[in-house]
């Protein structure tokens, strides 16, 4: 069965968002010239609005004038996040879960930012500020936003959204590792293994770093 057309609708909405630079606050067009803009029913934008609206990323106004229309409560991307992240906090992840879940995330963004050419700004970046921590809780929040940017070079959203939900499950975790391993540093030649593969644009060698990696961190797995 093909996509039902509310949901291309609301691909196209979320683009626009995205693509116009809107903020919390500001006013989507009406129904009407949504429906013009994008060449699609009215009932179709009324359905995707309806959406947006369940997942808090729009609000919608009854009536007419400078109040009618959608109001962004938030930007689709965090939405989306912030749904997940409520879904797995009302879960009892186990480590292995976690892991698991990490690898199979992770494996797969390294391979597709490498084989793009991907930009390595964000990952040079939170390398950098590893080297400078000075607590294991310090080292991690850079270690942890190092492997959220590997889900988002990988050009995928919802890759990067699941990678963001589960941010506070896998600070956690690592913390305890890197309190385990004793020095932060030991794990400096892995991050440095997979940025370089990711910047030298080698799927293979990516995808074995981040094997490596949580291997190192998490032994007994």
């Amino acid at each position: 069965m093909g996509t039902r057309k509310f949901e291309g609708v609301i691909a196209q909405i979320e683009q626009r968002i995205l693509d116009d630079g809107l903020t919390v606050g500001d006013r989507l067009p009406g129904e009407r010239q949504l429906a013009e803009e994008l060449r699609v029913g009215r009932s179709s934008v009324r359905e995707a609005l309806r959406v947006l609206e369940s997942l808090g990323v729009v609000s919608s106004q009854v009536g007419r004038g400078p109040d009618a229309g959608a109001v962004l409560t938030s930007r689709p991307d965090t939405a989306l996040t912030d749904l997940l992240r409520l879904h797995l906090g009302l879960a009892s992840l186990e480590l292995w879960e976690v892991i698991d879940a990490r690898l199979m995330i992770e494996r797969w963004a390294a391979s597709h930012a490498a084989a793009s050419r991907a930009d390595t700004t964000e990952l040079a970046r939170h390398l950098a500020a590893m080297d400078q921590a000075t607590t294991a809780e310090e080292f991690v929040e850079h270690d942890t936003a190092f492997h959220c940017a590997i889900a988002e070079a990988s050009g995928n959203r919802l890759i990067s959204a699941i990678m963001r939900s589960l941010r506070d499950s896998v600070r956690r975790y690592a913390v305890e590792a890197v309190e385990r391993l004793g020095d932060p540093s030991t794990l400096r030649p892995d991050h440095v293994r997979i940025f370089h593969a990711i910047r030298d644009g080698d799927p293979v060698e990516a995808v074995n770093a981040v094997t490596d990696h949580l291997a190192h961190a998490y032994p007994s797995l």
